[in-house]
């Protein structure tokens, strides 16, 4: 259905949080390194359980590497807390390509000045610097998930 990318992943739990949710939407995980911590890490086995298997997951040595396989166009959308294009904004589309930055630093200001009209975020106040990465997958998936009328069973 849609393809998720995380860019340098950082918290081996957000990872697997997320393939769990991939799994249950049927939606593609990107991993692009390099990440925090190793791939058979016990917290990410943990917190994706034994839905791993489940899920389509390819790895990627860096973002250019991703961008020669999958040819970024105006069906690529960047998370980010630094623009104001509010996520629920976009009219998605099955196959569409949703980033999701380190969650340290999220994604790279070159890439987001790069892909200005295509950047999104979520709404929040000022209190906290950003919600958890995981939470953020979580939102803007279900969105486009809202959007396409259900989940496709691919």
């Amino acid at each position: 259905m849609i393809n998720i990318i995380l860019i340098e992943p950082q918290i081996p739990p957000n990872t697997g949080n997320i393939m769990r949710l991939c799994a249950g939407c049927n939606a593609s995980l990107h991993i692009i390194r390099p990440t925090g911590f190793l791939l058979n890490d016990k917290n990410l086995k943990r917190a994706g359980m034994d839905y791993i298997g489940s899920v389509d997951i390819q790895i990627w040595d860096d973002i250019n590497h991703f961008w020669s396989e999958n040819k970024i166009n105006h069906r690529h959308f960047f998370a980010s807390t630094k623009n104001k294009q509010n996520y629920y904004d976009i009219k998605y589309q099955k196959n569409d390509y949703i980033y999701f930055g380190r969650e340290d630093a999220g994604i790279s200001e070159s890439i987001l000045n790069k892909h200005k009209e295509q950047n999104i975020t979520i709404p929040m106040s000022n209190n906290i610097r950003s919600i958890n990465l995981s939470n953020s997958v979580a939102i803007i998936a279900y969105e486009v998930i809202r959007q396409l009328g259900g989940i496709s069973e691919n």
